[in-house]
Parts: structure tokens; sequence; C-alpha cells
């Protein structure tokens, strides 16, 4: 039977230290229930003590009427030379009502004698004083051991006192911290072994990932013998981030045999890493293993040949075990099995012979000597080959889109957009102001169909990126626009090539709505809405 291992996240708490990362009340509720759903055990939620916007979340935690986790509060141990029924941190961990309290306390002497100028004494006091408090309330307390692996190696000794006093005072868990993020995997295994030989309390671990080693840590430290990690999603965190969950969960359930959550649960770990860098508002790495978009990509050939015949040839698992899928790059390094992949993902008749398939590869390689990239666009390489074999029905057609922009003295650059479409035989017309050319065709395009299809309120443009082409070219050179969209399950990448970055621009965005379309049917109800909102606006 597989030995269970607790999830511990910290993205709202350790994950918004991270550069760029800010999160509202709302955005934090959204991802603790995507965190829940998720199956993981605790959810550190914040520090009381620090700010209001943490108060607020807690007092609302019971909207969340979480099914799975935990939620915990983090603090500090006392101060020094103080009375722990009279510290105002830990009073207020016990003012917010959670179960849980997640304190930590200094395991290194020299951030003893530096950083909180006390005595070694006092720390071990402030240690067992703030553990016997809480629990004295009826807490599970988890001591997070702040430095532990530095202290650990500055001071042996030291260190261990400082875990014992933890367990001495009633401690649930200690939480070994590589908080600097420096150890190595045989210097966390070694160590990790010691501990679990000092004390009987149940061990957990806390790396940062400043070696590009929090998940290696954080494995070594479980096969050594700790039974919860603490990580975030995405490895969000300060510096260069934490131990990223997205990565540990399927490393410990399916390569390790622990058990961490259900089977069902580890496959919406795709979905539920997207939807966390979407709240965050932070990209996500395409190449980051198991839940990236390139996880699971191929674009060689000769691999490309081997995966039809056998997905295991080119890939460790099944991506579907964590909610992501398989994808085949078509550019001019890859062969024709490529070509055939993409065309059964879509059921269609792929055959060498075939006339049309044979204009498909002409047309893709002439657009590729264009500047086009079909690798890094699969929703418009799926869109070609549709529209190759006469299984595209277009959504909508474009007649005509204009762009205005003034500016007045002292004030902004204005840009509108007017965009005119058909919708199945209605001719739709609308405007709208943006931030920019791009942003402003957007918002009119959306205008235009929402109505039609209000499906579209769910999708949102992720990224957008401009490559110049030909740079001797200056001013006047061909550029390739590349546009992420994404509905918080799904991310598709469309792209338009021209001498106008607008007219590539638009391209790459009409691609995208109408790759999101692909199959929708047109809200009928609204037509006659939709008629009367044409007839307004041309008497007008």
């Amino acid at each position: 039977m597989a030995t269970n291992v607790k999830i511990f996240d910290t993205t709202l708490r350790d994950g918004t230290q991270g550069e760029g990362i800010s999160l509202s009340v709302e955005d934090k509720m959204k991802i603790a229930r995507k965190l829940d759903s998720l199956g993981v055990h605790y959810i550190e939620g914040g520090w009381p003590g620090s700010n209001n916007k943490d108060i607020e979340f807690f007092t609302r935690v019971p909207e969340l009427q979480l099914k799975h986790a935990k939620v915990t509060a983090f603090g500090s141990t006392r101060r020094k030379d103080s009375l722990a029924e009279n510290d105002v941190n830990l009073n207020r961990i016990l003012e917010v009502g959670v179960p849980v309290a997640t304190i930590f306390g200094k395991s290194w002497d020299f951030h003893v004698h530096q950083a909180i100028q006390t005595t070694l004494e006092e720390n071990l006091a402030m240690i067992y004083d703030s553990v016997r408090y809480l629990k004295s309330k009826g807490l599970e307390v988890i001591y997070d051991a702040e430095h532990f692996f530095d202290g650990y190696k500055n001071n042996a000794e030291y260190a261990l006192q400082t875990i014992r006093k933890a367990e001495e005072a009633g401690a649930d868990w200690i939480v070994l911290c590589d908080t600097n993020g420096g150890s190595l995997p045989h210097e966390v295994t070694q160590i990790v072994t010691v501990v679990k030989q000092t004390v009987s309390t149940p061990i957990g671990i806390h790396a940062h990932n400043d070696c590009e080693l929090g998940v290696a840590n954080s494995l070594a430290a479980v096969a050594a013998g700790a039974t919860q990690v603490q990580g975030t999603i995405n490895g969000y965190g300060e510096r260069c981030g934490n131990a990223n969950l997205c990565s540990i969960i399927p490393n410990l359930q399916l390569k390790m045999n622990y058990s961490c959550i259900s089977a069902e649960q580890l496959q919406s770990l795709a979905s539920v890493a997207r939807y966390v860098s979407e709240i965050a508002n932070m990209h996500m790495p395409m190449n980051q293993p198991y839940v990236g978009s390139a996880a699971f990509a191929h674009k060689g050939g000769i691999h490309v040949s081997a995966i039809l015949r056998n997905s295991s040839t080119y890939e460790h698992i099944t991506p579907e075990l964590v909610g992501n899928k398989q994808r085949v790059l078509v550019s001019e390094l890859a062969g024709q099995s490529n070509l055939v992949f993409k065309a059964q993902e879509l059921g269609l008749d792929f055959n060498n012979d075939n006339q049309q398939t044979k204009q498909l590869i002409e047309q893709i390689k002439e657009m590729e000597h264009q500047g086009y990239q079909f690798e890094g666009a699969d929703a418009s390489l799926e869109l070609l080959i549709r529209d190759a074999y006469g299984k595209l029905e277009e959504a909508f057609t474009v007649d005509s889109f204009k762009i205005l922009m003034f500016k007045n003295e002292n004030q902004p650059v204005v840009t509108e957009a007017i965009v005119k479409l058909n919708i199945k035989g209605e001719t739709v017309y609308n405007a709208a102001e943006g931030n920019g050319p791009v942003n402003a065709l957007d918002n009119a395009l959306r205008k235009c169909l929402q109505r039609h299809y209000p499906a579209l309120q769910s999708i949102h443009l992720s990224d957008y990126k401009v490559r110049v082409l030909d740079e001797k070219d200056t001013t006047a050179a061909k550029v390739r626009v590349l546009i992420e969209s994404s509905d918080f399950k799904n991310v598709w990448s469309t792209v338009g090539v021209s001498d106008n970055v607008i007219e590539a621009s638009w391209d790459a965005l009409v691609d995208s709505i109408r790759y999101a379309l692909l199959g929708s049917k047109p809200n009928a109800e609204h037509h006659v809405d939709e008629q009367r909102e044409r007839v307004g606006l041309v008497n007008h």
C-alpha cells in the first residue's frame, strides 16, 4: 500500500512574495477553491498579523465550503523577552478562527544572534512557549524550522535542539525549511535521516528553488522519511521561487509510488496550473514539466513517426494522467508523419497521394517561407488543415475593419476600431476603444460576436508577441505576430504575418476567435435585438 504524503500549498502566502504577483481577496478565494478541488491537504492563506487583506480572506473562508483542505494561518514565534499570551501575532492567528496554525522559528544560531538579536536559550523558549500556547487553544500546530539546513550545517546540535523544543511543546508537524534554497539533494537526504532519528513528530519539507533543486530536494526529503511537502503551484515565490507542486505531486505519485491526491484529482493538475497562472497574471512557461503546453510536444519527424506507433517511445508518462495532452508541431523541420498525426487528431483521412494533401503540404511550406511559424500556432494550423479538407464551417467572415487614432495635447492617445462582420448572412457593425490598436480591434470584434456567441465572455488574450523577420528592412520589415488565448481550461496559439503589424495582429486575432468558435452555433434569440441595434445605429 502506498505511503500517504500530505500536500501543503503556500501559493496564497509564500507564492505572493514572488516578483510581479499580487492577489486580491477575490483572487485568493478563487485559487483556494481550485486548490481544494485538486485535493491538497493544507492551504496557507496568509499572515493575519501582517496585513488587512489576509485578515479579510480568513473571515471569508467559511464561504469556500472546502471539502478536502484545511486552511492554516502563518505567523512567527513570540517576540523575545515577552509572554506568548500577550503576543499580538499569535493572538491574531487565534482571532481568525482557523483550525491550523503554521509558525516559524529560528534554527540557525547565526540568525538568532544577528536577526532577532537574542540568546540561544531565549530562542528555544520562544519556540516552546509559542507552540505550547497555540496547542493549549486547541489548534493543530505546524512548526516551520526556518533556515534549518543552513543551521544544521553550521551548528548541528543547536539546530536539533530547536526542533526538540517544538516537539516537547506538542507540535503536530516539524517542517524543515531550506529557506535560502542553497542545499543539495544528498545533504537533504543525510539531514532528514538524522532528524528522523532525533524526533518522533512527523516531518515535512519546505524547499526553495535558488539552485534549481526545489523539487529534487523535496523528493529527497520524502524518500528519507518526510511525509508533508510544502510548495506552490507553478513554483511561484520569492527570488527563484518555491518548490513546484505541479512537478512534486506527479513525481511522488507516478514515479515514487506515494499517495498524495486521487487519480481523478491528478487529472486536473494541468488545468489548475493554468488557472492559477491566469489569476496571478503570470505567463506560464511552455516547457514546464508535466503541465506546460510543450511538455508532451514533438517536432522532429523521426520522433513523431515513432510515437505514432507507440507514444512510450518519447513520452515518460501518458499526458492525460496529469490532464495534459500530446501535441505534434508542424514546421519546415517536420516530416510527413507530423501532418499525418495532426490529421488523425482531427479525424481526417490523410493520404500522402491525395491531391488535397499534396496541396496542403506545399501551402504550408510556402507559408513558412513567407514567415509563418506553425510549431507555435497549433490553432492556426488546425484551421488550415480543416479548410483544406472542407471541414471548416466559419462562424463569421470579415467584411472590413478600420482603425482611428487621435491625440490632443497633454492627453493620452485614443484608439478606436470599427469592425464589420458577416454572421450567418447578417451584417454586423461595431466600434470600440482600446489600449492601442490591437486591443481596440479585439474589443470591437467581441462586441460584434458576443451577442451571437456568449461563450466568448470566458475567452481572453493571454499573450501577444511580435517578431521582426528581416531587421535590415527597418520600419518596412515583415513581422510575425503570435497570439496566445485561453479560456482558463485550454490554451491555444495563432499566427499572422504581414508587412503591416496591424494586419498581422488582426489575422492572428481573427484566427484565435475562429478557433474558439469551432463547432459553435449562433444564439438565435439575439438576432432580432441585433437587427434593431443596427437599425438604431444607422438612424443615429
